[in-house]
């Protein structure tokens, strides 16, 4: 029996209920599958309750806890989610707004503003895959008093969904739907049967009807509010300084009892990865460090202190290297990096396949990553049942240099590489940090010994990450000829994750740079697969569409994964904090607190 038909026969054994729930996972773990797979697997096969445990929390009233003290190397420049880009800014919106639910560390779903996780049995999810029923939680006020309700909730699909607005939430409400049903119930209508019915539009951060009504489309950006956020969570607004400075200050009237533990919260932004693991785990000046990409013999060091903890959780993401399909250095329609063009050199597919084996993933794991990157072939490694078991990585050197001697990629002076008057010198561009530094370095050794130059670019990662739209240098406009950093897979299932790679989603002029295919790729058999994905109930089958994916972007090396990332941060002594891989940091603040 195959391992598909397997899996079909163990989901149709729970279904026919010859096979508990508690039975199945143990005959996946037996497959080397844990228990979060099989608790997704079921609930794609509808068949799971996917409502998470409750998180331990432990204070008895709310605040009393002082202030918590947070260093972010890259610190957050907005607190609009609508407009966020990259992690730094939704770690910023995480201690003001709150979605419909969050997922755990586990992989399960935990309600935050919606009353329960939406179910068969509840009544909740329609049996053909086509809707869901939201029931919002009572009693749930904005910080300035109005009431949540389901008006705020429809409103956020259609402030996401308005072309003019240019939201990067936009593709979180691909295909679906919002209606309100009463004042506080929702029903979410898919375009086509959903597998994934949870969808990316779960975690989003909701903003107030009534204070971003006005502005909704082409003067979306001209709110008041965007940077003085009104939410719902657990700390109200005191302060920003953009990539500097954000202050909270606990929220008397939060929705859930005796939290949040802490006062007030200060994110500290700028520095250096390093000098946040320091400032935590050596010098005890902060409770908490963020995101900390830092060699992994630096934080040992730093941790035998015994002032803090290093913690790390696994999730969904990659460190990897982008080569843009799009030619960055010539103007189309005045625009650099175009859509309309093609790379005068990357566009060959030997070469792209030649630099791929000049990526050494095993040393840059062993030598700079360590313990916090794992080398990996693939660009989806998590949840287990998505990741390709069919590509490998390989370094080689004497092989690359045979690809370019076969493709017509000749030696001249200096040892350097041309064909038809157009030489391999390249920019590999990245945001500073020593990390990202030490691979750009050995890629670039590496690449010079088979004849390829590459002229190394370190941008400050508040402006690579920028959501400003007048900046040069940002990692969407990509006007670079090779690009590295990371993404992060924001829920245990790859739509949202894999749709980076669709051709709808490329960056231009005229999204104002919004998409997320930064590297204009452009493939008609991903599209079809990533199309057919999102309609496959058959959960199985539907893992299988996410491996072709994984096979044709990875495949086509435009994308040369690195090592998959878990989640690193710093902890200070006593402090408890529930994180999740599939989560932002901050969005568990309600639930944290220090222990004596």
């Amino acid at each position: 029996m195959t391992d598909e038909a397997r899996l079909h026969h163990l989901i149709d054994a729970v279904r026919r209920g010859r096979l508990s729930r508690r039975g199945f996972a143990g005959r996946l773990a037996a497959l080397g599958l844990g228990a979060p797979i099989a608790t997704l697997l079921l609930a794609d096969a509808g068949l799971a309750q996917v409502a998470g445990r409750p998180l331990p929390y432990k204070p008895t009233r709310r605040g009393g806890g002082g202030p918590l003290r947070v260093l972010m190397w890259q610190g957050p420049t907005t607190l609009q989610p609508h407009f966020a880009i990259g992690s730094k800014d939704l770690e910023g919106c995480a201690l003001f707004y709150e979605p419909l639910a969050r997922w755990d560390d586990e992989g399960q779903l935990q309600p935050v503003l919606a009353a329960e996780i939406p179910s068969r049995d509840n009544g909740g999810l329609s049996a053909d895959g086509r809707s869901v029923v939201w029931k919002l939680k009572p009693g749930v006020s904005w910080h300035d008093g109005a009431p949540f309700t389901a008006d705020d909730v429809v409103f956020n699909w259609q402030f996401a969904t308005d072309p003019a607005t240019a939201s990067t939430r936009a593709g979180e409400y691909l295909g679906v739907a919002f209606e309100k049903i009463d004042s506080h119930t929702v029903r979410v209508r898919f375009d086509r049967p959903t597998p994934f019915w949870t969808g990316s539009y779960t975690p989003v951060y909701l903003i107030p009807k009534h204070l971003f009504a006005p502005h909704l489309g082409a003067r979306a950006r001209e709110a008041p509010h965007h940077d003085k956020p009104v939410g719902t969570g657990p700390y109200r607004f005191a302060e920003l300084r953009p990539g500097d400075l954000l202050r909270g200050v606990l929220n008397p009237a939060y929705h859930l009892p005796n939290r949040p533990h802490f006062d007030s919260v200060e994110v500290k932004g700028g520095g250096d990865a390093t000098s946040a693991a320091r400032a935590v785990l050596q010098t005890g000046e902060f409770d908490y460090a963020w995101n900390l990409l830092v060699e992994d013999d630096v934080l040992r060091r730093l941790e035998s202190g015994g002032k803090g903890r290093v913690m790390m959780v696994a999730g969904g993401s990659v460190e990897f290297i982008q080569l843009n399909a799009a030619d960055p250095w010539t103007e189309v329609d005045g625009e650099r990096s175009s859509p309309k063009s093609r790379h005068p050199q990357l566009s060959d597919p030997a070469l792209r396949q030649a630099m791929a084996l000049l990526l050494d993933r095993q040393s840059i794991q062993d030598f700079v990553f360590g313990r916090t990157g794992r080398a990996t072939p693939n660009i989806l490694n998590n949840p287990a049942r998505f990741r390709s078991p069919n590509r490998r990585h390989a370094f080689s050197v004497e092989q690359a240099q045979a690809l370019l001697d076969g493709a017509g990629w000749r030696r001249g002076a200096g040892g350097l590489r041309a064909k038809d008057g157009r030489t391999l010198k390249f920019v590999f561009q990245s945001s500073t940090n020593p990390l990202r530094q030490k691979v750009q370095t050995v890629f670039k050794q590496a690449c010079a010994q088979a004849g390829i130059e590459l002229e190394l670019k370190a941008v400050q990662a508040s402006v690579f990450f920028g959501n400003d739209i007048a900046n040069p240098d940002t990692v969407a406009k990509f006007w670079a000829d090779l690009q590295q950093f990371a993404f992060t897979m924001g829920e245990p299932d790859p739509r949202r994750f894999m749709d980076q790679y669709v051709s709808w989603e490329m960056p231009s002029r005229a999204n104002q740079w919004q998409g997320r295919n930064y590297m204009r790729w452009r493939h008609a058999d991903y599209d079809a697969a990533y199309r057919a994905a999102d309609g496959e109930l058959d959960a199985v089958k539907r893992a299988a569409l996410f491996i072709r994916m994984n096979d044709l972007v990875c495949g086509d090396h435009h994308l040369l994964p690195l090592v998959t990332r878990p989640k690193v941060a710093a902890a200070g002594k006593g402090l408890v904090l529930p994180l999740s891989g599939w989560s932002e940091d901050l969005a568990v603040l309600a639930h944290a607190w220090r222990d004596a």
